[in-house]
């Protein structure tokens, strides 16, 4: 008889239905206090369903009108909690860091890269700590906001300038050149030398980088339901994308192991020598320390894919809005007649002259908004005003929606320098003007980005007239998905001035 009950009840159809109920239960359950949510969350995929793919900001900026400024979704078995504003952006990177402010143990780059949840990027805690204050003195060292290294950007921006030239204002594509000429800043203060722009060694470099951004917003769904990655072929490139960023990393360490082996505490003229040395410092002194080799090489990843990455797509930016804005252009050329003239290259000196160069790099990193959305982990279970947030919670800062927030900047759709100027002529920097974020894990290579686009933009305008490649066909504005945004491809022509 009892047999013939466990027999009848575990057929095959009963044995489905009550997967399915588990499945159910485990993929809808949550937290009974976890703040509101656009729709019905599905088995599974979660909101995955509500998002638009090709437009995923506007939905989020939707949603933030309808829901407040902190909203949540799930996607996956993931929940993520959207925060809107600035007022709670500085919760969770400054008065609740400690909690909020971790970096994902679980994402696939995390899992499936060497030296995971090492370095500067994708650390927690006290290693993350010590490595950020380690980077950040080195940095400070080498030159960072200093003329020593601004001479360097200048004359990777003057071989920059020359590449252009060899165009005789020709249409192009300026994005690889772009980065390639970025990557050689990082280049130099990482390993002390740069690339000519035809070495073969340059272009695998930026081509994985630009391989592993482009991909980023495509993998992110193997991170929402990770079984993906086991289904035959490579339908996301999350595989290939796996395989680039470990080939990225041993070409790391083997750069570092030959700085390493020359190591000379007496010529410290690299970020990777500084590190050794400091490494060995802490070492010699037994004080306990989570430098390694190991977080070095992970660190020097990270500054590589974040710090190229950035400043070019910036970079391309500024081109494309001066193209679609001549008049905003010859304003910043008679800027830059006024206060350095043409028989030298602007420099560092004249920053606070040139203050219309400087507003119209801020009103493109404004509007442009290459990194709409920060990403950090609850590293433990929290409350947020009002809210209960469970450990390996995802929250998504908005920067987006604070960049282009009507209610700070009265018209964010226009493209409008000016606002950066105030009334009496001088710069302005509204608290709201967050392209770095903010808080413990603001960019740590903020001031070496605001020096390389203001080099950048000072003496690209000084020397050349940017023009579209066709005045009656003007490239799009529209932005691509991406770890950022950058804008789709378009060509245009930079025509040498007549000084």
């Amino acid at each position: 008889m009892l047999t013939e009950y466990f027999s009848s009840t575990f057929s095959p159809w009963v044995f489905t239905i009550t997967l399915c109920i588990l499945i159910v239960f485990k993929w809808t359950r949550k937290s009974k206090n976890l703040p509101p949510s656009p729709g019905i969350s599905l088995p599974i995929i979660g909101h995955l369903y509500l998002l638009d793919a090709k437009n995923s900001r506007k939905k989020f900026k939707e949603w933030s009108q309808k829901l407040g400024p902190v909203f949540s979704l799930e996607m996956g078995k993931n929940i993520y909690i959207i925060v809107n504003n600035l007022e709670l952006l500085k919760k969770v990177t400054v008065k609740q860091a400690d909690t909020m402010a971790g970096r994902s143990t679980a994402d696939l780059l995390s899992v499936n890269v060497p030296a995971k949840n090492k370095g500067i990027v994708f650390s927690s805690g006290p290693l993350w700590k010590e490595q950020r204050s380690t980077a950040m003195n080195i940095l400070k060292y080498l030159g960072m906001g200093k003329n020593i290294l601004a001479e360097k950007i200048t004359q990777e921006v003057l071989m920059y300038a020359k590449e252009l030239s060899k165009q005789n204002g020709a249409p192009f594509n300026i994005s690889k050149l772009t980065t390639k000429s970025v990557s050689n800043i990082i280049h130099s203060v990482i390993y002390g030398f740069r690339y000519d722009y035809d070495d073969p060694r340059l272009k695998t470099l930026v081509d994985t980088i630009e391989y592993v951004v482009g991909l980023a917003s495509t993998v992110n769904l193997i991170n929402i339901i990770p079984s993906l990655i086991y289904l035959p072929f490579d339908f996301f490139g999350a595989k290939l994308m796996v395989e680039k960023r470990k080939e990225f990393h041993k070409n790391t360490e083997r750069l570092v192991e030959t700085i390493a082996k020359d190591f000379d505490p007496e010529n410290i003229d690299n970020f990777i020598v500084a590190y050794i040395q400091e490494m060995k410092m802490k070492e010699q002194s037994g004080k306990p320390t989570y430098l390694s080799y190991e977080s070095l090489a992970r660190s020097v990843d990270d500054m590589f894919v974040a710090g190229t990455d950035t400043t070019a797509t910036t970079i391309v930016w500024c081109l494309l809005y001066s193209i679609h804005h001549p008049d905003k252009q010859d304003i910043m050329y008679q800027e830059i007649l006024e206060h350095v003239g043409t028989e030298r290259v602007p420099n560092m000196m004249d920053k606070q002259n040139l203050k219309y160069v400087n507003a119209f790099i801020y009103e493109t990193q404004r509007i442009a908004s290459i990194l709409p959305i920060i990403t950090y982990e609850c590293t433990a279970d929290t409350s947020f005003e009002t809210y209960t947030i469970p450990k390996g919670t995802q929250i998504a800062t908005n920067l987006d929606l604070i960049l282009r927030d009507k209610k700070i900047w009265g018209d964010p759709e226009n493209f409008r320098p000016g606002r950066f100027i105030d009334v009496e002529g001088k710069l302005r920097t509204p608290e709201e003007f967050i392209p770095y974020s903010v808080g413990r894990r603001v960019c740590i290579g903020e001031s070496l980005a605001r020096m390389e686009m203001y080099l950048y933009m000072a003496i690209l305008f000084q020397k050349f007239k940017i023009l579209p490649e066709d005045a009656n066909n003007m490239p799009s504005l529209e932005d691509t998905a991406g770890l950022t945004a950058p804008p789709l491809p378009y060509r245009l022509r930079a025509v040498p001035r007549l000084n």
